[in-house]
């Protein structure tokens, strides 16, 4: 539950409670399950829930009084990643601790929240009542879509629900996603190859043409790593040794260069729709 994290594309991780389960195959290998299993915090699964302490909770609180040091520094807004080990829209979660969750995203405005669930069919019935026709200015709203259908059952939710900045994970691809020309764009698009233990192999065509629809409709797109070094098509050669490989590419797992250069765009935070 490390508060500083390595993941590329936010500052920070925020956990107010811990636990799922599995609704599609982006989930068979989760790393959270993963985490569970190895700190006994939670039981994975259709299993109550846990609330973080009290103590954790002021965190984002501190962040918040460090705003304008964090700006000064790094010349943006500090991103927090809302719940990297949990779901804030799973209907298994006690409607208070979200309605607390959301009280503390009021009380820390130069935050930049960002909400990514694998439930966006939950996400208009679990929202505040005061979201409004913009949503919160400082949450980012966004869902997994780990092939090209999730991201047809999933995409209608961007035009339907107002956001600052609407962003699709494009992580575990495990298969060909493609935005066509009369879907609903998001802000923002991240993508990336699964790793770890029975990872699933991602095929190159699938950045490039995920990438050219990116360009093509204008939308920020952050390529974060290819999973494995055998998906990269600049270290898969079996000739390179695991020392060559991540001298050749060493970011991210499985290496992040995209024909020798890193995509890792930013949404300037304005709306899209279809």
């Amino acid at each position: 539950m490390a508060e500083l994290t390595k993941i590329e594309w936010t500052d920070r991780t925020f956990n107010p409670w811990t636990g799922c389960t599995k609704i599609s195959p982006g989930c068979d290998n989760c790393y959270a399950e993963g985490w569970s299993k190895r700190s006994g915090h939670v039981k994975w699964g259709n299993n109550p829930r846990k609330r973080t302490t009290d103590a954790y909770w002021k965190a984002p609180l501190t962040w918040q009084s460090q705003a304008s040091a964090f700006f000064h520094e790094h010349g943006r807004r500090q991103r927090v990643f809302c719940a990297s080990l949990a779901d804030v829209f799973d209907n298994q979660v006690d409607a208070q601790w979200r309605r607390d969750l959301f009280d503390l995203i009021r009380e820390t405005p130069d935050l930049d929240w960002q909400l990514l669930t694998k439930r966006p069919q939950q996400i208009r019935k679990m929202l505040p009542a005061d979201w409004g026709s913009e949503g919160y200015a400082n949450v980012w709203l966004g869902f997994t879509a780990e092939d090209q259908l999730r991201f047809d059952q999933r995409k209608s939710f961007i035009a339907s629900i107002p956001a600052k900045v609407w962003f699709v994970s494009y992580e575990p691809a495990i298969g060909p996603l493609r935005i066509a020309a009369d879907d609903p764009k998001p802000n923002w698009l991240i993508i990336g190859g699964e790793s770890g233990g029975g990872a699933r192999p991602m095929d190159a065509r699938w950045v490039d043409n995920a990438l050219e629809d990116c360009e093509a409709y204008k939308i920020a797109a952050f390529f974060k790593q290819w999973g494995n070094y055998a998906n990269n098509p600049l270290t898969g050669s079996p000739s390179m040794s695991r020392v060559e490989q991540k001298q050749a590419d060493p970011f991210g797992k499985g290496g992040g260069l995209v024909d020798g250069a890193l995509v890792r765009d930013f949404p300037l935070g304005l709306r899209r729709s279809g």
